[in-house]
This record gives C-alpha cells, structure tokens and sequence, in this order.
C-alpha cells in the first residue's frame, strides 16, 4: 500500500516535471518567434530609414538646384527686363527718325512737284514757241528735273565748223526768251560730236570743236539776245557722251548736238528745300 503511494506521488512529480518542462520549451519557441519578428521588424525599419534618409538628401539637393534655378531664372528676367526696357527706348527714337525721315521725303516729294511743275510750264512755253519745222531739229525732255534743249548741228553751225549759221537766229531767239522769262534758272550749253576725226585751223580735234560750239551758242545769247553771261556756263563733251552708236550715219548725225541745260539754281533749290533735318 506504501509502495503504491509512492509511485503515485513519483508519477505525480515526474509528470509536473514534464509538464512544467513543456511549458518552458513552448515559451522559449515563442520568445524566439517574437524575437526573430523583432529582428526583421528592426531590420525593415532601418533599412526603411536608410532609403527615407536618401530620399530626404535627394530632395535636398533637387531644392537646392531648384533655389539656384530660381535664382538664374530672376537674374535673366532682370537682365531681359532692362534689354526690353532699353529695346524699347531705342524702338521709339527709331519709330521718331522714321517718321522725320517720312516727313522729309514727303517735303522732297512736294518740292520735286514743285521743279517739275515749273520744268514742265517751261517746257510747255517753248514747244509753243517752235515752229513744226523747229520741232523737226530740237529736241526739248524734262529729266530728272532738268530741262534739255537738244539741237542738231547742221541747224546751228556751218559744216565741220563752229560758226553760228543764220538758219540759227531765229530758234536761238525763241530760246533766249524763255531763260529770261525764267530767271531762277541757270543754263549750261554742252557740245557734243560723233567720233569721226578733225583737224583744222585752231582746231586740234572734237574735244576742241564741241568746246568751240558750245562758247559759240553762249556768245550768241548773250551778245544778241540780252542773256545775263552770269548765267550762262560753257562746255564740251567730244564724242564721249554719244546718244547712239558711231557706227551708223544716222547715229554720227544724232550724237552731233548741242545741248542747252536749264537747271534751278542751287542756292534757289536749297532754299526750296529748306534745311535737311539733323541725324540723331
């Protein structure tokens, strides 16, 4: 009966024992469970700190770049600001010199229609003047503000010389009226001849036969028609100033002429025109 009671408290204890020893050992797994969560967690955590510590200097330097962007930005608007500032400045002096310079070739345009308009009454009162038979041998063009009385040779001078025919008198008298009636203007008389040679008495070659005819016509208006030799300008061109080509009779007989040019006096235009406006 002993015995049996004590193998019951043994079992009794050794079953305590084992169980308790079981209790441990499932405590111990799970402390290591909980242990090795922690572990990872911790782990995750850092690594996660690690990547939001990157990202944070990568946001940093982005923000930094950023305010150095902002700050080049700020300087090239100041900088374009003040070339704006400054283009338009320059933009509205030549907006002005545009509108001077408009303003100006509109003056030169009424004073050009001005010339013309007297050039053209001039030209007008001549051709009125000439007999069709007149008309026949002068020539009488308004260019570029210019008049130009072209006369043939053969009805102002003696062949091959510079003497004044008589078939002459007549239309230089006409002529002669016309720059007296028209007392602003001043007149050069140009001789031209052809290429063909010449020498004779006094006469050394064209260069001297355009001179000699053209001082001819100049002499004639003064000493029988009353012309102020103030305004009068002799002059020669030989054959350097052809209309057509010397390879022709009808071209040598065109290019032998004499011109009468009746241009405004300078100082009668310049006051026409006023003063050019200065350049800024």
């Amino acid at each position: 009966m002993i015995m049996k009671k004590y193998i019951l408290v043994i079992s009794v204890v050794a079953g305590t024992v084992a169980l308790s020893s079981c209790v441990s050992k499932q405590k111990l797994v799970e402390c290591e469970t909980t242990n090795k969560t922690l572990t990872e967690n911790l782990q995750n955590s850092k690594e996660q700190l690690a990547a939001s510590n990157t990202r944070v200097k990568s946001l940093e330097e982005q923000l930094a770049e950023t305010k150095r962007n902002n700050v080049a930005l700020q300087m090239a608007l100041d900088k374009s600001l003040t070339n704006t500032s400054q283009n338009n400045v320059s933009i509205e002096k030549l907006v002005d010199q545009i509108n001077e310079s408009n303003q100006y070739i509109r003056h030169l345009v009424e004073v050009k229609s001005k010339s013309d308009s007297l050039n053209m009454v001039l030209t007008n009162n001549l051709t009125r003047s000439l007999s069709k038979e007149e008309l026949k041998e002068v020539d009488v063009q308004v260019l570029k503000g210019v008049v130009y009385i072209s006369l043939a040779d053969n009805m102002l001078y003696k062949s091959g010389s510079y003497e004044i025919n008589s078939r002459a008198a007549e239309t230089l008298s006409k002529i002669a009226k016309i720059i007296k009636d028209y007392k602003d203007y001043d007149v050069l008389i140009e001789g031209n001849t052809d290429n063909v040679p010449i020498s004779r008495q006094n006469i050394r070659n064209n260069w001297d036969l355009s001179c000699l005819r053209a001082s001819s016509v100049v002499q004639v208006l003064q000493n029988d028609y009353g012309v102020d030799p103030k305004r009068l300008t002799a002059g020669g061109r030989g054959e350097y100033n052809p209309l057509q080509s010397n390879d022709s009779e009808v071209g040598k007989q065109r290019n032998r002429r004499t011109q009468i040019i009746i241009t405004p006096k300078l100082d009668q235009f310049m006051e026409l025109i006023d003063k050019a406006p200065e350049n800024k």
